[in-house]
Order: C-alpha cells, then structure tokens, then sequence
C-alpha cells in the first residue's frame, strides 16, 4: 500500500509528461479510480488512506487538501508534504514495475476524461459512493468512510462485466 500522495504524483508526472490537464478534481478522482481497480483486481489496496463520501462523490481528504489551492486550474507540479518520507516511497514505487504498469494502465484508460466526466463515473447509481452516501447514512455526517470491501465489490463486479 501507498500514501495516496504517491499515486496522485505519479499521475501528476504522468500529465506533465504527455501535456495533459489535471486539475485537483481530475487527479483526486483517478486516485480514487486507480483504489478501486486495485481493490477490485488485486484484492488488496492501494492506498493506505480511507476515501470519505462527500456530497460531489467520493474523496481522499488528504489529496483534496493539498491540491486546493489550485482551484480548477491545472496541477504543475508533484507535491511533497512530508519530504523526505514521500519522496523515498514515491522513488520506491516509481520503480515498482507492477505498480507501474497498473498506474499507465488506468492513465491510459481514463487521460482524456475531465475531472467532471471522472466524478460522473464515481457516484452512478450502484456505486459504492451511492451506496455509502443514500443507502448508509452518509449525506447525514460528515466524513463518513466509504469502507474497502464496498469499493472491492463495486469494481470486482465491474471487472467482470
């Protein structure tokens, strides 16, 4: 498992890259998107963060708080919060091959989606959002936890279809 600030770097690199737009919304989303395809192929997770429910789908508290500041404007550049902690696991991680290869997948499938499109695709009727948010209480308290197994079910069955 990785910090979610990992990932979301990653995909960050990955945008800078290719000259591609990624907003706060569009990396948090793919964040959240690469989590749930974890959970749903490998059966374990991704990230060692929660994802909360929120009234505009699902969020990584963490991710949302550090890419704020950039309102809907584009991501420029790869954020550390803690230095030297997160850039040893993201080094880690760059040079994980397995990682790597699962990461350029979800890029490659889902780059040329805006951060809209993503969080339309994150909170459909069935989701483990949806669940978590009209059938589980969650539109009643804030932060409630979306849990793993819910994400897992969600995008295992997707895998299957």
């Amino acid at each position: 498992m990785y910090k979610s600030i990992s990932i979301a770097n990653y995909l960050i690199e990955k945008s800078i890259y290719e000259g591609m737009e990624i907003t706060p919304m569009k990396v948090l989303k793919l964040t959240y998107i690469a989590h749930g395809w974890y959970l749903g192929l490998q059966k374990k997770p991704l990230i060692t963060e929660q994802t909360e429910a929120w009234k505009y789908g699902p969020v990584i508290p963490n991710i949302y708080h550090y890419f704020k500041h950039y309102c809907s404007n584009d991501i420029n550049e790869l954020y550390f919060p803690d230095l030297i902690e997160d850039k040893k696991e993201y080094n880690f991680m760059s040079e994980n091959e397995e990682i790597n290869s699962f990461l350029n997948e979800i890029w490659k499938v889902y780059k040329n989606f805006k951060g809209g499109e993503l969080s339309d695709l994150t909170h459909k009727k069935g989701t483990s959002w949806d669940i978590t948010w009209n059938k589980n209480g969650g539109s009643t308290f804030r932060g409630a936890i979306i849990p793993n197994k819910l994400i897992q079910e969600y995008y295992t069955k997707k895998a299957s279809s």
